[in-house]
């Protein structure tokens, strides 16, 4: 953690890179110096120059840190026309050949798809006897023959390649059916796992925009507590109960400290704090989400006395 804080707290070097896989490639090496994926992704926010770049960070280890094997930027497929929700799911993944299947149908919104190599795609096996829906996860090679990539962007953060995705008939070998459960294991826990690396990289990009512009220490120490928190949050059981209610009270405590952030670098305007300004309401994506996690967590507990 010492030389994890020592790096955030020395002004790191934002290299002039406009696209997301410019700016991946150039911060590669700083990166990678850390070993789990939640420091990685705050060294990676305290090499950004701008929000996106810092949620990519995020973003990114947060498929590392639930699929150790994940390397280089990747993008993770659940959501079709009807959401995220496994009813919704029709992707389907049917055996072929002995020791290989078939991949077809559509995702929509999956980020950082039009940038990725890989895919990881959330896709029905069939209904089981409870008569729900079978899911599983399957890596895919961005350039295998029957991936179609529509690139998309957002009124915000237009360096993050949103895209639609179209799977006709992608052969797929088994080797690349992920272990597990399709929702229990990945689609559930992800959105969990992906708050507290997305916020991890905020906080790192915090923290280097106040070290860079001499902003007041006491919002650098509070930036590094919860940067601290979370970094200890993210090693805890992603479904569990208790780490649902502490994420929602340190996410309180950040969106507290980012208001404050906000209005201290708000006295000296330039392009970067434009492009902040812009993107900030990045940050309330996917609230009504988190608040239904805690509430849920709140009932599992009572339930338990």
């Amino acid at each position: 953690m010492d030389a994890l804080i020592r790096f955030v707290l020395e002004p790191q070097p934002t290299p002039p890179a406009e696209s997301l896989a410019s700016w991946w490639q150039a911060t590669a090496a700083r990166r990678d110096v850390y070993e789990t994926p939640v420091d990685r992704a705050i060294a990676g926010g305290a090499c950004a120059d701008r929000l996106a770049f810092a949620f990519a960070s995020g973003y990114s280890e947060a498929l590392r840190a639930m699929v150790p094997s994940v390397r280089g930027l990747t993008a993770f497929c659940a959501t079709e026309e009807g959401g995220a929700h496994p009813r919704f799911i029709k992707t389907q993944l049917a055996p072929a050949e002995p020791g290989r299947f078939t991949l077809t149908g559509r995702k929509k919104w999956a980020t950082n798809a039009a940038s990725a190599g890989a895919l990881l795609v959330v896709a029905s096996t069939g209904t089981g006897p409870d008569g729900k829906n079978r899911l599983r996860v399957v890596r895919v090679p961005v350039s295998a023959p029957g991936v179609t990539v529509h690139a998309s962007s957002a009124p915000f953060v237009p360096e993050i390649p949103h895209a639609e995705v179209a799977l006709d008939g992608v052969s797929i070998p088994e080797a690349d059916v992920l272990p597990g459960d399709g929702y229990d294991d990945y689609l559930k826990p992800f959105r969990t796992i992906e708050d507290l690396h997305v916020h991890a990289a905020l906080l790192g990009y915090t923290i280097g925009v106040a070290r860079r512009r001499d902003l007041a220490k006491d919002l650098v120490e509070r930036g590094l507590a919860l940067a601290v928190t979370i970094r200890a949050l993210a090693r805890e059981d992603a479904k569990a109960a208790t780490t649902h209610l502490a994420i929602a009270g340190v996410l309180a405590l950040t969106t507290a400290y980012v208001d404050d952030f906000d209005k201290q670098w708000s006295a000296s305007p330039d392009d970067e704090l434009a492009r902040w300004k812009r993107d900030r309401m990045l940050l309330a994506v996917a609230g009504k989400a988190r608040a239904a996690r805690r509430d849920v967590a709140w009932e599992a507990l009572a339930k338990l006395g």
